[in-house]
């Protein structure tokens, strides 16, 4: 059968929040695209279709796309997309396993590193491909998402991939295929290790980054995290144009000298935040334990601490405690000052 005669891929997206409405919403110019999410989200995609801006001044509406509230709905798919939360891996396999056909290949865009093992573990017998979402999306709307950073989509290279990854770059979703896959998720989830200081901090990710003593508290975070996983044995993939090992030196940097440095490689916009944020904002429960939690318990089990990432998961729980909203200048104390928070993960660390 010739290109041009081959139906196009059927793609589902279970869990359909942020990243999986981003994804859906691209996609579906070179698939067809299946939503799985909350039914008032599910809702308001299908009365007004799905609205997804950025970077920059990009604006696209997309109205090709099917939305359900059901697993059932990931029946006859190729690809199915997993982009729950991490505490809602096991359950999500849980609810698919009766809908899946033998054929379907899982591909987990979620953050932490063992989601592609617990599918595994829960589906016995499916292909489960690691992926990796480099950038920011927030909801801004009922049926609106805007990117607000930039970067490659990665996937673990595997012939079962590459139909996916042809399908994405056609859509215009710049996607690698890594053999490296743990070390990719490795120096994401210090990346990722920012969510809990953006959403305490309660501003936007670019100003969050230009205040030195957030990104010192970061700096710490990262500092503990690359300690374990020395003596775990784990080498973090280099993904820009500083090696890991680098990244806290380059945080610590004064103001002025950081973003002369690392301004044209952040490309940040003003909107992007970071997903805890809108959880904390929403809500909900964050996932917070996939990130911080995931290095003190990697530090724990090599006899290391892990101070300031504990704090962090302290103080995010205090916010989640306080209810919607409390991420504004949250830092333990009330005080809305990027010191305030510093100082916080500062004196658990001395």
């Amino acid at each position: 059968m010739s290109a041009a005669a081959r139906p196009p891929l059927r793609i589902a997206v279970f869990g359909a929040g942020s990243i999986g409405c981003h994804l859906g919403g691209r996609l579906a110019e070179a698939a067809e695209v299946t939503l799985i999410g909350r039914p008032a989200a599910m809702a308001a995609i299908d009365r007004d279709g799905l609205t997804l801006t950025g970077p920059g001044s990009e604006r696209r509406t997309v109205r090709t796309l099917r939305v359900a509230t059901d697993a059932a709905a990931a029946a006859g798919a190729d690809y199915l997309l997993v982009t729950v939360k991490s505490a809602d891996t096991t359950a999500a396999a849980r609810e698919l396993a009766g809908h899946l056909d033998p054929s379907t290949v899982l591909l987990s865009f979620q953050n932490g590193l063992h989601n592609p093992r617990l599918l595994a573990e829960a589906l016995p017998g499916r292909t489960v491909l690691a992926g990796m979402v480099p950038y920011n999306v927030l909801r801004t709307g009922p049926g609106a998402f805007h990117q607000g950073t930039s970067g490659r989509l990665m996937l673990a290279e595997d012939p079962e991939g590459r139909a996916f990854a042809a399908a994405a770059r056609a859509a215009g979703l710049p996607l690698e295929l890594r053999a490296d896959m743990p070390a990719v998720q490795a120096a994401k989830l210090l990346m990722n290790l920012n969510n809990a200081v953006n959403a305490l901090s309660g501003l936007p990710l670019r100003e969050q980054l230009g205040h030195r003593p957030y990104r010192r508290c970061l700096a710490r975070c990262q500092r503990e995290a690359l300690a374990a996983f020395r003596a775990a044995g784990i080498e973090p993939a280099r993904l820009g144009p500083v090696p890991a090992r680098w990244t806290p030196a380059v945080l610590g940097l004064p103001d002025a000298l950081f973003r002369r440095l690392a301004g044209a490689s952040l490309r940040v916009d003003a909107q992007a935040r970071s997903s805890m944020w809108e959880d904390l904002q929403r809500g909900r429960r964050t996932e917070v334990d996939a990130l911080q939690g995931e290095i003190t318990a990697l530090a724990a089990r090599h006899g290391l601490t892990a101070p300031a990432n504990a704090r962090l998961i302290e103080l995010v729980r205090e916010a989640e405690a306080a209810g919607p909203g409390a991420a504004r200048g949250w830092n333990g104390a009330g005080t809305p000052r990027p010191l305030g928070l510093e100082l916080n993960c500062q004196r658990f660390v001395q």
